[in-house]
């Protein structure tokens, strides 16, 4: 069984992050690359009451995953994931369809991905805002790696991304349904709106 374990922390400034991977020595393993995801659930939302995930992935190949409910293992984020490539994205979707799940959200986002040691670091940045992913095989390894980046181990962020959408709609009455870049031109949107706090700032 696949297990995936992994800390997302909030900052104001990822290119500031970028730099310090490199100067650590930090492997490239993608470049900045833009994906969309389609969100997949039964009509009646069984996954979600569940807190299982189906996804599929689109950015240089297509991707399906399936992902377990979450647990807390000593500040960091464990489930089960289950993902593979798939040849065809739109089948895929056909067939998703065809057996009766529905998308219920888009999210799209830009990744550069860096492998620091055996820990791999993520830079995202969505429509509203800017985040770091850092997955590794335990706890202890990625704490060691916020450590080296300067990330404020307090402020890590136990939502996923699409729990901070949920939140930021309710916050901000938002009329759609979907976290694309689409729907985010002009609004400003805070860290006080999503409830995080940076993890890159020092006060």
């Amino acid at each position: 069984m696949s297990v995936e374990i992994e800390v997302k922390f909030y900052v104001s400034d990822i290119k500031n992050l970028k730099y310090r991977l490199e100067v650590l020595g930090a492997r490239s393993v993608q470049p900045r690359t833009f994906e969309v995801n389609l969100r997949f659930d039964t009509p009646s939302g069984k996954l979600a009451s569940s807190k299982q995930v189906l996804r599929l992935r689109k950015d240089k190949l297509a991707r399906i995953t399936y992902k377990g409910p979450s647990k807390d293992v000593d500040g960091a984020r464990s489930r089960q994931e289950i993902e593979t490539t798939v040849g065809d994205f739109e089948s895929t979707f056909e067939l998703l369809k065809a057996i009766g799940y529905k998308v219920v959200m888009i999210y799209e986002k830009f990744r550069t991905v860096y492998r620091l040691d055996n820990v791999l670091v993520s830079l995202d940045e969505l429509p509203y805002g800017q985040f770091v992913e850092i997955e590794a095989g335990d706890t202890e390894e990625i704490r060691n790696v916020s450590n080296k980046l300067g990330l404020n181990w307090e402020l890590r962020v136990s939502n996923s991304y699409s729990s901070l959408f949920d939140r930021l709609q309710r916050v901000q009455s938002l009329p759609f349904r979907d976290l694309t870049f689409a729907n985010f031109v002009g609004l400003q949107i805070s860290a006080d709106a999503l409830g995080v706090t940076p993890a890159d700032i020092v006060s």
